[in-house]
């Protein structure tokens, strides 16, 4: 199983990116997928992800600003970021998990090696 991330770079508050993720090696529709980011000194977490029913969540942080979404025809998952402040910087990090989204992120089962987004004002 493998996991690519890419899309990531520099941008300016109030700027926009998307972030895609190609997945390799697993039956993708049946997985809980999404994105993670940890800034520098903190530690890892939730921004979106979609569980297998499709349910998205996000962070409240992101909310009204950024949107999940998956292609299963190509096995790819997608974050497009818009409206972005100078704190949504960071590795931004793909990840999946057999069945359903857990609540843990360490219970995820497969990361990418991550995708770095930096804001600046």
């Amino acid at each position: 199983v493998r996991l690519v991330e890419s899309g990531g770079g520099s941008v300016q508050a109030g700027g926009s990116l998307r972030l895609s993720c190609e997945a390799f090696g697993y039956p993708y529709s049946s997985y809980c997928v999404g994105w993670f980011r940890q800034a520098p000194g903190k530690e890892r977490e939730r921004v979106a992800t979609i569980d297998t029913d499709d349910e998205t969540i996000y962070a409240d942080s992101v909310k009204g600003r950024f949107t999940i979404s998956r292609n299963k025809a190509n096995h790819t998952l997608y974050l497009q970021m818009n409206n972005l402040k100078v704190d949504d910087g960071g590795m931004f990090y793909c990840a999946s998990h057999r069945g359903n989204c857990p609540l843990r992120l360490s219970t995820m089962d497969y990361w990418g090696k991550g995708t770095l987004v930096t804001i600046s004002s």
